[in-house]
């Protein structure tokens, strides 16, 4: 029989999860593949196995055409009633709460396997905010997400925000005196730590967040790049009478939606896009949107958008979103600038956030030392850009930025079990 561990520490993601516990003093990362500490927060109903494939499997059963149904960025969905309504799936009826925890077991699974441990207790990170600063959802995320990891098999679980664990993990409270910011910007939230750091540790002075992440920055760009081509903007013939209407805008923007997407493919909006098709002024554009819904394909353009931005974040030369899946030899460039000009509103946005974080803190921009990134979507240039602007005398680092909360959760696990 395993023995008990103090605690294991989860980052569960709204693109990737990391899992992590103390050894020995050290932070022991679970390897969900060979060099993988991460493993993408995805799910596939493999309609062939009936079986739930998740992470990588989750992306080759989708990317090689399997039959099924794929799911991400879920995460997003907690506090919200979409968790707890019954879905058929795979000859069953389940909630969201049981296709997380679902997800959530198998990482316990795999940590108590590679340890040789038994981890009745968890400590999840979780955003400074869900949804908004005093939105009402956001106790009931919490305790949505409560929820899965009991249904998982856990059988205590607490929460630290995200960014406090990060701060943990920089080895701020081996630098006594120090000012600094955490800023960790993840799929789907962008959440701020100003913390203190002296010879008892660190102390947080204040945590703010913002509902912005990667799958936002996603999101835009599709909006104005991609959805254009399947219509967006164009217009339709009115079906009584002379003159135009425009196309709704609705589906456009859940297709762009990641958490959305799977909602889209019903009969319903199939019949909808085919009667749009007839009106449309520019019939093209919109037999591409007819043949995305009919194939299933908005995840698989999704992906392409992820990958065109992080193409053009990287200053790679003729940067582009490919879209051959649903057209052959469609692609749209994307320019550095083009990706600047789309993300514009959330650069805006990070900046508010911070700002907040030091007014909530009643501390001046000159005064923070060093500004610390953490999280996958902190490596888009625009968000250090914008912190940089903000924070000029300031030293700008990045973390272990796919892996930092997971570090401090560990060793926080530790600390309270303790």
């Amino acid at each position: 029989m395993a023995q008990p561990a103090p605690g294991l520490g989860v980052d569960f993601g709204t693109s990737n999860t990391a899992a992590g516990y103390l050894q020995d003093g050290q932070v022991r990362l679970i390897q969900f593949g060979p060099g993988q500490t991460t493993l993408p927060t995805t799910f596939f109903f493999d309609f062939d196995t009936r079986r739930m494939l998740i992470g990588e499997a989750a992306n080759r059963a989708l990317l090689a055409g399997d039959e099924g149904r794929f799911m991400r960025a879920l995460k997003r969905i907690l506090g919200t009633s979409l968790m707890h309504e019954p879905r058929q799936i795979l000859n069953e009826r389940v909630t969201f709460v049981q296709i997380i925890a679902r997800f959530l077991a198998q990482v316990k699974a795999r940590a108590e396997a590679e340890s040789g441990l038994r981890f009745d207790r968890v400590l999840s990170g979780r955003p400074v905010v869900f949804h908004g600063t005093g939105d009402p959802r956001e106790a009931a995320a919490e305790d949505d997400l409560r929820a899965c990891y009991l249904a998982a098999g856990f059988r205590e679980v607490d929460f630290m925000p995200e960014p406090q664990a990060a701060a943990i993990a920089s080895g701020a409270a081996e630098q006594p005196g120090s000012l600094g910011l955490i800023v960790d910007v993840g799929g789907g939230t962008s959440d701020f730590s100003l913390f203190r750091s002296d010879r008892d540790g660190i102390t947080i002075l204040s945590n703010h967040g913002v509902r912005i992440g990667g799958t936002d920055f996603d999101r835009s760009i599709s909006i104005d790049h991609v959805m254009p081509q399947l219509g967006k903007g164009t217009e339709l013939r009115k079906t009584l009478g002379p003159g135009s209407t425009p196309t709704p805008n609705g589906i456009f923007h859940d297709l762009a939606t990641w958490e959305k997407i799977f909602f889209l493919y019903t009969p319903q909006n199939r019949r909808l896009v085919a009667e749009m098709v007839k009106l449309a002024h520019a019939p093209e554009k919109l037999t591409r949107l007819a043949r995305v819904l009919e194939r299933e394909l908005g995840h698989e353009m999704s992906f392409a958008v992820e990958r065109g931005k992080i193409a053009a974040n990287a200053g790679t030369e003729n940067a582009a979103i490919l879209l051959d899946q649903i057209e052959p030899g469609l692609t749209l460039p994307l320019s550095p600038q083009a990706l600047a000009d789309s993300l514009a509103r959330h650069a805006q946005a990070l900046g508010e956030g911070a700002r907040e974080t030091l007014r909530l803190a009643g501390i001046d921009a000159a005064q923070v030392e060093k500004v610390v990134y953490v999280g996958g979507s902190s490596l888009m240039a625009m968000v250090s850009q914008t912190m940089k602007a903000q924070f000029p005398t300031a030293a700008h680092t990045f973390s272990e930025v796919f892996t930092a909360v997971a570090d401090g959760l560990a060793i926080a696990a530790q600390d309270r079990a303790a």
